[in-house]
């Protein structure tokens, strides 16, 4: 979606990021200690590159993931995948999973999007922050730089059913309520950098404004 955008605006949208401490887990570590779950993807490892095809730039499919070490108290687990360095005023939410299995479980690569971009029936998923369901692949400016993608794995306690396809705020509502263990993985992805083409102070400003507007 993102990739024909000029550099020039991603360059003058640098500094403007969402956030590491805006991610889910971070507004749930300031509320309280939470047990630790270990969250690893045999496609990366923890702070490498997402595989290009896991991206916009390819097949977009979602990613493997596996994870273990949630409490046996635990109702559930569910999955928020959020972009920190989104140039937007909160992390962009690229997936959300529900009543994932407990204990040690995992997600198949493309359980959250088929090759064909359809929703499959493995999950239970909900909303990204466009409002589709399903696996939005990372899809950075180009020229704004490495972005991080914080996929986040909660075991919460039993509780009120999610709606039939929930979205951020019904999730992050449920995981301040409700959450007793926490997880992380950061996947990186930063689009290979265009050849450079003559823009003043100026245009940069003015596409950048365009496209916060945009984002808005």
């Amino acid at each position: 979606m993102l990739e024909n955008l000029p550099e020039q605006v991603g360059h003058a949208l640098q500094h403007q990021r969402a956030g590491i401490d805006s991610i889910a887990l971070h507004r749930l570590l300031l509320e309280r200690h939470v047990e630790r779950i270990e969250v690893r993807s045999s496609a990366f490892e923890h702070m490498t590159s997402i595989p290009t095809r896991y991206t916009a730039d390819a097949d977009g499919i979602s990613p493997p993931l596996a994870w273990r070490g949630i409490p046996d108290s635990a109702a559930c687990v569910v999955l928020m995948v959020e972009d920190a360095d989104s140039p937007t005023p909160r992390p962009l939410v690229h997936a959300i999973a529900v009543n994932l299995p407990c204990n040690e479980g995992s997600l198949a690569e493309g359980a959250l999007m088929s090759p064909d971009g359809a929703v499959t029936d493995q999950v239970e998923v909900g909303l990204n922050s466009l409002l589709k369901q399903g696996w939005l692949p990372p899809d950075p400016p180009p020229g704004h730089g490495e972005h991080r993608y914080a996929f986040q794995l909660f075991g919460l306690r039993e509780g009120a059913r999610f709606s039939r396809v929930p979205g951020r705020q019904e999730l992050f509502d449920a995981i301040l309520e409700r959450a007793i263990a926490g997880g992380l993985l950061i996947g990186t992805y930063e689009r290979p950098k265009r050849q450079e083409i003559g823009a003043t102070e100026q245009d940069e400003v003015t596409l950048a404004a365009d496209f916060a507007a945009e984002l808005a």
